[in-house]
């Protein structure tokens, strides 16, 4: 029980991924359909009871696990078609989502000013501009005189906080929003710098967002294949339409991207498939990813909005951490609307054990807001 080993904890970790701030729910006057984070007050609760009360004096480190800004949801800028992805535009965005969330951002800076507390920020392909070094300087410049307690590097694509335990993203387990944190930037003629993005990003801004701003629900429902099939009983011209652009685009970006390389049909079969596929595998994923790293015992991610714990037979756990966006899953096994704002907890005791797996306790817990105990556990 936690009342018995909560004073046995030496560190705690908490794991949050998919925050998704956007340019606010409203901007220059209009309400911005693309805007899916609507929790400003339960994070800054949630900030704020991690570091009082008994985690005052405890240390706690925020690992803050990719898509924490989304730079895909922000079109008010002056930017268009190639200069979206220049430096330029990319710090504007930042500052626009940065002074549409002051709430967020300021419980964070309170965060780090408390004794003992530390935050990691593993970049994410919703938040992938920040590989810039003058996004991370203007981010950065906000925590003044505690920036160093907040580490954003190109360097942590997975991170290993103690033994055993590891974080990704997860993005780079599908081709479509796959890149490289050091080798996605180009230098144009001019000396200016573009973030080279994925083709995943380029879907999100010119197909997803255009049906977002007619159905803002278009990319909240899960499995996608209930919603099409949904969507064709109850919504058929839209769905249609949509169907047909997804289509389209995918044979104009890819099929004919590989056709151009190398006319091979079985080649070309292959890439689209792997193109195609969908990080929804967790077995066959957290498989490879176990025997790949031996010492590894946890792997926490999250990408895919789904929060979900596995334990596997030999100990190994797989952990997804969910959103704090908006979800509607109509998967009949986890049939679920709402926010779940789930977050991965894990607490490492202060004792010594004889193996290291047993020296912490990992859990997936969903925050209720402030009450005696402002979370349970997520099932």
């Amino acid at each position: 029980m936690r009342f018995l080993r909560k004073t046995k904890i030496q560190k705690t970790l908490l794991v949050i991924s998919d925050i998704h701030l956007g340019a606010g729910v409203y901007f220059e006057g209009h309400r911005n359909p693309l805007e899916d984070f609507n929790s400003d007050h339960e994070f800054v609760d949630f900030i704020e009871y991690f570091c009082t009360g008994d985690y005052a004096q405890r240390e706690v480190e925020l690992v803050i696990n990719g898509d924490f800004f989304d730079f895909l949801a922000v079109p008010y800028v002056k930017y268009f078609d190639d200069e979206y992805w220049s430096e330029i535009a990319a710090l504007d965005k930042l500052k626009i989502i940065m002074n549409a969330h002051p709430e967020v951002l300021n419980s964070l800076r309170k965060f780090l000013h408390a004794k003992n507390k530390k935050i990691i920020y593993i970049i994410g392909n919703h938040d992938a501009e920040m590989v810039f070094d003058s996004l991370k300087e203007e981010l950065l410049g906000y925590f003044n005189d505690v920036k160093d307690r907040f580490i954003i590097s190109n360097n942590i694509e997975t991170y290993n906080p103690h033994k055993g335990i590891y974080i990704q993203h997860g993005h780079q387990y599908e081709r479509a929003h796959h890149f490289h944190l050091q080798d996605c930037i180009i230098l144009s003629q001019n000396g200016r710098k573009y973030f080279v993005p994925p083709w995943g990003s380029y879907y999100v801004t010119r197909v997803v967002n255009k049906f977002k701003v007619e159905r803002s629900y278009i990319n909240e429902v899960r499995p996608i294949k209930n919603f099409l099939i949904h969507g064709l009983i109850f919504d058929t011209f839209f769905t249609i339409r949509f169907m047909l652009a997804n289509v389209f685009y995918f044979l104009m970006v890819r099929f004919w991207h590989y056709f151009m390389q190398n006319p091979d049909w079985k080649k070309i079969r292959s890439n689209l498939e792997q193109e195609l596929q969908l990080f929804q595998n967790f077995e066959s994923l957290t498989r490879e990813f176990f025997e790949k790293t031996p010492d590894a015992k946890v792997l926490i991610v999250g990408h895919t909005h789904q929060p979900n714990l596995q334990t596997f037979k030999d100990g190994t756990m797989f952990l997804n951490t969910g959103t704090w966006t908006k979800m509607i899953n109509l998967d009949f096994n986890r049939l679920q609307s709402g926010r779940s704002l789930t977050f991965a907890q894990i607490d490492i005791s202060s004792e010594i054990k004889e193996k290291a797996s047993e020296n912490y306790t990992v859990d997936l817990n969903h925050w209720l807001g402030k009450s005696d105990l402002p979370y349970d556990e997520y099932t």
